[in-house]
């Protein structure tokens, strides 16, 4: 393993701890996508500076586009894990312990992808926080999406208590 691919993997798990760490903090929901933009523009830049290195071909786009799939599909189904409810008319969420496992699972997934189909070229380190900030606006998406449902149905519930929570 390159010093390259230690360092991304490094700053990959850095940065999965991170959103670990606040998607098990209860929170706003809020439709802002300031962080998972800064997350993709340092992915974009960490792919970019790779492919001018590795010059690769239509396989390893056809590998990355399979990697960002998977990326989607994990992040929606990490979603479901969040619960939701109202506070003040401000939903608001919170991750459970299998919202954690599954952000951990998708990395996993994103790397183990990368060594079946590509193999040694470093695609996979290079382009965690690129894989890491489309799963992570899959996830939001799906959650703007379930709050904007809870809003009307919370209508007639106490403020502060769960309404909708899909997994627990």
């Amino acid at each position: 393993m390159k010093a390259a691919d230690i360092f991304n993997l490094l700053i990959g798990v850095i940065v999965l701890g991170l959103l670990i760490t606040r998607q098990l903090q209860p929170r706003p929901v809020r439709s802002s996508f300031r962080l998972p933009l800064i997350i993709t523009i340092i992915g974009l830049l960490e792919l970019f500076s790779f492919m001018k290195k590795e010059h690769g071909g239509v396989g390893m786009v056809a590998s990355l586009a399979g990697s960002l799939v998977i990326a989607a599909v994990l992040g929606v189904i990490r979603a479901r894990t969040v619960q939701l409810w109202l506070k003040d008319g401000q939903p608001w969420r919170k991750g459970t312990w299998l919202t954690a496992v599954l952000w951990i699972v998708s990395l996993a997934a994103h790397l183990g992808y990368d060594s079946l189909v590509d193999g040694k070229s470093g695609l996979g380190t290079a382009t965690i926080l690129l894989y890491l900030a489309v799963t992570f606006v899959a996830q939001r998406l799906v959650l703007q999406a379930r709050a904007d449902q809870l809003r009307p149905v919370a209508s007639a519930s106490e403020n502060g208590q769960r309404v909708r929570s899909d997994w627990n």
